[in-house]
């Protein structure tokens, strides 16, 4: 199932990237180690791999990650800060979801 593992790799990709965003957000903000920097560093390295293992165009594999990463951190929100989304942000991740599908599986013209 392509599909399946596409998918798959866009979650792994979104977190990836939240990670690598959110360990030096924990230093700049929080007061956290600036050893956070290192792991939040090879987190963004592994964003930018994994972005490359998808087997489509770059541009529409960036614009589908986008409706994943908007789902992801909104999930994000909920397990990691505690804050539990809104009816809207459920729904409008949702929405961003449903973009990612058609993006990458609606029909092709040949």
């Amino acid at each position: 199932m392509p599909e399946l593992k596409t998918i798959a790799l866009f979650f792994v990709t979104a977190i990836a990237e939240i990670l690598g965003c959110y360990l030096p957000y924990l230093w700049l903000r929080e007061d956290k180690s600036v050893w956070l920097l290192i792991p939040g560093a090879l987190s963004l390295m592994a964003f930018a791999w994994l972005l490359s293992l998808h087997p489509t165009a770059a541009g529409r594999v960036y614009a589908a990650y986008g409706g994943v990463y908007i789902f992801v951190a909104i999930m994000w929100l909920w397990a990691v800060d505690g804050i539990r989304p809104t009816t809207w942000d459920l729904v409008g991740s949702s929405v961003a979801l449903l973009g990612m599908a058609i993006i990458m599986f609606g029909p092709r013209g040949a």
